[in-house]
């Protein structure tokens, strides 16, 4: 019976990213804290499942802090859907999933989650992200969950620290 509940809501669902379609990879970019003079260094590679592997380490030396990865679309219309989804497997440690509604704002809509170490589902409803800009959150409303433009995954725990996170699949439902 669960698994027929899982192949129906997967029929409800948006893709936003899986990684055994066309482009994989490809199609998410590297954003470290080397932007504002940081050492840190992610990388994205192909895991042995075909998976993305996001992994690397974080520094906190020269004002350093956190890696992350991006990846932009075509402004996609999401109201219709409560929550995004994606299908990871961690090292036990935390993580910010961050959605823009505009890719050209400067500041995105985040929630933390936190890894297992095994795969898991996580699940994040949409209303629970909320503004931030540079580690502030700023005094504006949640994200509106009307539109979705660009997703990244981010890790500045505020310690030095080696990552990986393998990602096979996100998408709204």
């Amino acid at each position: 019976m669960l698994l027929l509940i899982s192949i129906l809501s997967q029929d409800n669902a948006l893709s936003i990213f899986d990684a055994k379609q066309e482009g994989g990879c490809s199609v998410w970019y590297v954003v470290d804290d080397g932007v504002m003079g940081g050492l840190s260094r992610g990388r994205l590679t192909n895991s042995d499942d075909g998976n993305c592997l996001f992994s690397g380490y974080v520094t906190t030396d020269n004002n350093g802090g956190f890696s992350s990865i991006r990846y932009s679309f075509d402004k996609k219309t999401v109201s219709e859907y409560k929550q995004i989804v994606f299908k990871i497997k961690g090292d036990g440690k935390v993580y910010q999933f961050r959605i823009k509604d505009n890719s050209r704002e400067r500041y995105s809509y985040i929630s933390s989650f936190e890894t297992s170490g095994d795969w898991e589902t996580v699940k994040i409803p949409l209303n629970a992200f909320y503004p931030s800009f540079r580690g502030y959150r700023l005094d504006i409303p949640n994200f509106s969950g009307n539109y979705m433009e660009e997703v990244a995954i981010l890790i500045g725990n505020k310690v030095k620290e080696s990552f990986a996170l393998e990602i096979e699949k996100i998408y709204l439902e």
